[in-house]
């Protein structure tokens, strides 16, 4: 099965493009969902006044005097002002509503759009630690093996910890082609995991498809970005033109991204009149958004995983629940609210991003949290999101390490009888260390130096870009295509 631009793993993607990209959001231009009323009007509602008491903004006022006046060195006021405003929003306690000065909007406006430049991932401040909601496929993150749900602990050495996340958005970006190296806390990882990522532009397709030779469709979306709704709609168009018996949406390590446009996405396969979804205000009112669709008469499945967030479940749930679809793979992340970015109201070209709603799949279950279950589990292999050796030193029998353990897990997937996976480098692993230096034609010695580390890590690299060995996408295409042939 060969898929034009796929990366199937942590292991192996491009670059991560650190932006905080919203993954359910509706920019203040547009009205959430159709409700009649404007996203500004919606998110002032029930407070009761406009704006700063005069009081409030006497108190501002006065400490920013205090600032300017007694403060032992000299501020820039915009640094201060913006300071404030960046506190306003951290106090809401929601990583999804941040502020965003004039340049880090810009860049939030470019992700919306699809094109990016740094690293390639969406982070959010969760217990107020820089999380990775996903890395983007085809990204240096995704290639360097960052995962859904790593926590940053530093960039370039600096620690993360009680940064506000525009600020950990700042040092993670950079000039093209230039390195940041990343420490991370990962669940069931003893000890941090460290990379060394080169930033990239990030300008790519969001759509990917292909009709496989037993009529079944795949179609890849890697993020829900302003052009996405068009570009599925035609790829789908293509493969119902060339007899398509079934379909599988590849939803793995998106995301997220913009509202209507998942709506657009989801029109096609739920029978019209039935919610694709819905929206619950502050006041605990729904609004639906119904299908204008017809169904489809294919079996549809979903293939999503822990990486899968927002619009990604969104989908999910609205084929699940409205269209009849089946989903694969592994519960999704589970970001279960809706942002509006409002970036006129600020006036100078910096961005609110605010949540102002939850979202609601047909059936009215909220995801947020607990993410969505697939209807057939398909874990990925272990080495698909095993960490990279760090190659700070030379790995050695007798000794016990996280970067043991993953050694264990590589040569196991590439066909070396291992007799552990605990991290204690036994003789057994050195024997298997051994066959693969003597078939690399390497220095046979046992101990696993930088050179081969690289060569093992770039022959894991080759087993995973093999689709052939891709077992979720494989669960998915045999799920639809047995319900094809009923």
């Amino acid at each position: 099965m060969q898929f034009k631009g796929r990366t199937v793993a942590a292991f192996i993607a491009l670059t991560m493009a650190v932006t905080v990209l919203a993954t359910l959001t509706l920019s203040d231009q547009w009205v959430a969902l159709g409700s009649g009323k404007p996203a500004a009007g919606a998110a002032a509602e029930g407070t009761g006044q406009s704006g700063l008491t005069a009081g409030e903004a006497g108190k501002l006022g006065a400490v920013m005097n205090l600032i300017e006046q007694k403060y032992f060195r000299d501020v820039d006021r915009s640094k201060v002002v913006d300071g404030a405003l960046t506190g306003m929003m951290e106090a809401l306690g929601d990583p999804y509503s941040v502020y965003m000065e004039k340049t880090s909007a810009q860049h939030f406006s470019e992700s919306i759009e699809g094109s990016f430049t740094g690293i390639g991932a969406e982070v959010a401040l969760q217990d107020g630690k820089v999380t990775v909601v996903s890395p983007i496929k085809g990204s240096p993150a995704e290639k360097a093996g960052v995962l859904a749900k790593d926590v940053l602990i530093s960039v370039d050495g600096e620690s993360l910890e009680g940064v506000a996340l525009s600020d950990a958005v700042a040092k993670i970006r950079g000039p093209k082609g230039t390195k940041v190296k990343l420490v991370i806390a990962r669940a069931g990882v003893s000890t941090p995991v460290h990379l060394v990522l080169v930033r990239d532009d990030i300008d790519y397709e969001t759509v990917y498809a292909n009709l496989l030779e037993d009529g079944i469709g795949v179609i890849e979306i890697r993020q829900f970005s302003l052009n996405t709704g068009e570009r599925f709609l035609e790829e789908l168009a293509a493969l119902e033109k060339k007899g398509m018996k079934g379909l599988v949406i590849d939803v793995r390590n998106n995301p997220g991204g913009v509202l209507p446009v998942v709506v657009s996405i989801a029109q096609p396969f739920v029978p019209k009149g039935k919610p694709i979804v819905m929206v619950e205000d502050r006041t605990g009112e729904r609004e639906k958004t119904l299908s204008k669709g017809t169904g489809k008469d294919y079996p549809v499945a979903v293939l999503m995983n822990k990486g899968s967030a927002s619009a990604s479940e969104v989908l999910a749930g609205a084929l699940k629940e409205a269209g009849g679809a089946v989903l694969v793979g592994e519960t999704s992340f589970g970001k279960g609210t809706v942002q509006v970015s409002y970036d006129k109201a600020t006036g100078d070209g910096s961005l609110v991003k605010m949540t102002i709603a939850k979202w609601l799949t047909p059936d009215g279950n909220w995801v947020h949290e607990k993410g969505l279950k697939p209807d057939v589990e398909s874990l990925p292999p272990d080495y698909y999101t095993v960490a990279r050796l760090s190659k700070a030193k030379t790995l050695v029998p007798d000794t016990i390490g996280e970067d043991n353990r993953s050694l264990q897990i590589m040569l196991a997937a590439l066909g070396y009888k291992i007799d552990r996976k605990d991290g204690y480098y036994s003789a057994k692993t050195a024997e298997a260390v051994k066959q693969f230096q003597k078939q690399a034609q390497l220095s046979v010695t046992g101990d696993v130096d930088k050179t081969t580390a690289e060569k093992i890590e770039e022959a894991l690299i080759a087993l995973v870009r093999n689709e052939q060995n891709d077992t979720q996408l494989k669960k998915a295409i045999e799920v639809v295509t047995q319900k094809a042939a009923k």
